[in-house]
């Protein structure tokens, strides 16, 4: 492919909050080797309260900080970008210099509405967020050459797909990736996966940290499995036993409170029980990834398996409880 030939993207950042890893990330995009004529960069801030805004205006990009949601942001910037590509990637990642280069070849497919990369882990040495990655990889390993949807991490797309599907869903403040490839799906769109394209994502590095990015995850999948049911199936990314495990918890709440009455006392056998299965399933999920990563510290992935799980229920609930109060005010 000759420079002439290079389509033109623009390529969007949707941060919030960014300061520690926006200027890695925006040099990244700007070391990419692709014509740099060829290449707009539009930081889409939420109106961060750290120093991001002031950290990426140093650096040749378009910055607009305006207090939206990613879909929003997403929704418009798209009507800004000059180019017939658009590019997605998080504040908190980081791309190869072949990244780009990699990725435009499939877009030439009529079918293949985007294309996306695969994820390393980029703050390794820290053994929460390496799990973490391994956990990830695990899953992206399970993607063939297409796929029905994928995280916007690093994304290229054709603008004229998302217009066809009227953009993002900027009710779902999270999973509107996954919305967004069940709409283009309908429409016999694809999203081809090249594992040799590498992105870097930071990670959380701690526990508490998960669980608040968990907890934004589960009050909106409920919305997103609302709105369209056959997700709940799972897919390559999200799998169906990550599905019901927020379920088995709300099983284990139950039968407990059901078994405060005596005459349903032996009900209380049911959460021990629940809880041991899922310890016993998350130990030989564990295992099996420490294995095939030569890593033992990926243990801590029965953790955070835990963290995850319950960061889910905590987020279904409270998504039902607000539907609820809605509904009575």
């Amino acid at each position: 492919m000759t420079q002439t030939n290079y389509p033109k993207v623009s390529i969007i950042v949707a941060s919030y909050n960014s300061a520690g890893t926006i200027k890695e990330c925006l040099e990244s995009i700007l070391a990419l080797d692709y014509p740099e004529s060829y290449v707009e960069i539009i930081v889409m801030d939420g109106a961060s309260k750290d120093d991001t805004v002031k950290i990426a205006r140093q650096l040749p990009v378009k910055v607009v900080s305006i207090h939206l949601n990613a879909p929003a942001a997403y929704n418009y910037a798209q009507k800004t970008a000059r180019h017939p590509i658009l590019g997605f990637i998080d504040s908190d990642a980081k791309v190869e210099p072949q990244w780009l280069k990699k990725l435009i070849p499939h877009l030439s497919e009529p079918q293949v509405a985007g294309v996306s990369g695969s994820i390393e882990t980029w703050n390794q040495n820290n053994p929460w967020a390496r799990s973490i990655g391994y956990e990830i990889k695990n899953r992206y390993h399970r993607i063939g050459k297409y796929t029905g949807r994928i995280a916007t991490m690093n994304l290229l797309l054709k603008k004229s797909v998302i217009e066809e599907v009227s953009g993002w869903d900027e009710k779902l403040p999270s999973q509107y990736d996954t919305d967004f490839g069940f709409r283009i799906a309908k429409k016999n769109y694809k999203i081809a996966y090249e594992p040799s394209a590498i992105c870097y994502h930071y990670n959380r590095p701690t526990l508490k940290s998960f669980y608040r990015q968990q907890l934004q995850y589960g009050k909106n999948t409920l919305k997103l499995y609302f709105k369209h049911g056959k997700l709940a199936r799972g897919d390559e990314i999200t799998d169906a036993g990550m599905n019901i495990q927020p379920v088995l918890l709300l099983a284990a709440v139950l039968l407990f409170f059901l078994g405060i009455m005596p005459l349903l006392r032996f009900l209380w056998i049911g959460p021990p029980a629940i809880l041991l299965g899922m310890l016993l399933y998350f130990t030989y999920s564990a295992i099996k990834i420490s294995s095939k990563f030569h890593d033992w510290s990926a243990m801590r992935l029965v953790v955070l398996y835990f963290v995850r799980a319950g960061a889910w229920f905590n987020g279904a609930v409270t998504t039902t409880l607000s539907y609820i109060a809605r509904r009575n005010p």
